[in-house]
């Protein structure tokens, strides 16, 4: 879009902003990969359908880790029976904003890190701070982990991404983790135990829209991002129980939900 040129990122956003405002309040805009508070004040120049401002709810990073760090916990749970972290080894794919702070959620209950992005000062920033190893970003699909967690881009999980895969839990924070529905169910062949996406990385937009939109105080906020914990297990639960993909029971909850709100 930038045709390879510097960005003049005020008026990108205003940009953004004003193409927000033509789907007239049906969608609200807010961070996500390479975005900051910063950027959504820009957005706030044309549009009121922004959340994540800056004095609101900010950055909803931490709180996007946070629901994701609940999801593993969850996950934890239902595989193995216990929801203790603490010397389970985990590989982040990806050290920025969410990354990094699901780093410091795994390393306060001692959990072991395995690291790799493309920006290796990002890096260095968790290996320091975490005492996390570093891999090339090639190799952290098959390093010897319990927990993969995607925190990068999306459609990751693929054909030859899949068969790599030494960890028996999927919880990440990425968008669109399967490169096609099916890889969720060659996920289930093999045992491995996926955390649906949108349901683990929740955080940051219920952080973004409770407190803004609702006016939550961050009391009830956090409680409903802890509450991901048991959303997962229901997940969890209604996949085994009707024998689909977790990804299909995710779906299946969602238009539930949906069905009672109208």
């Amino acid at each position: 879009m930038r045709d390879g040129k510097a960005a003049d990122r005020e008026q990108l956003f205003r940009a953004h902003g004003r193409m927000v405002n033509s789907l007239e309040g049906k969608y609200f805009t807010a961070e996500d990969v390479g975005t900051s508070p910063a950027d959504m004040e820009f957005i706030l120049k044309e549009s009121r359908y922004v959340a994540g401002l800056q004095g609101r709810s900010g950055d909803p990073s931490p709180h996007t880790a946070r629901g994701v760090f609940r999801a593993m916990q969850a996950a934890a749970k239902h595989k193995r029976g216990s929801d203790d972290l603490a010397g389970k080894t985990v590989a982040i794919q990806g050290c920025g904003h969410v990354g990094y702070f699901l780093a410091g959620e795994l390393a306060r209950v001692e959990a072991r890190l395995i690291v790799t992005d493309v920006d290796m000062a990002k890096v260095k920033h968790v290996v320091d701070e975490h005492h996390a190893t570093a891999v090339a970003t090639e190799q952290i699909y098959s390093v010897e982990a319990d927990i993969f967690a995607p925190c990068a881009l999306g459609g990751v999980l693929d054909d030859q991404t899949i068969p790599q895969l030494k960890a028996t839990l999927v919880t990440g924070a990425a968008n669109n983790q399967l490169l096609e529905p099916r890889h969720g169910d060659l996920l289930q062949q093999r045992g491995v135990l996926y955390a649906p996406d949108y349901a683990a990385n929740a955080g940051g937009v219920i952080n973004g829209c409770c407190r803004e939109m609702l006016g939550w105080n961050i009391e009830k906020t956090m409680a409903k991002i802890d509450a991901i914990y048991d959303t997962l297990l229901s997940i969890f639960v209604m996949a085994e129980r009707e024998k689909i993909p977790t990804y299909q029971a995710a779906d299946r909850l969602a238009e539930e939900r949906f069905r009672v709100k109208r």
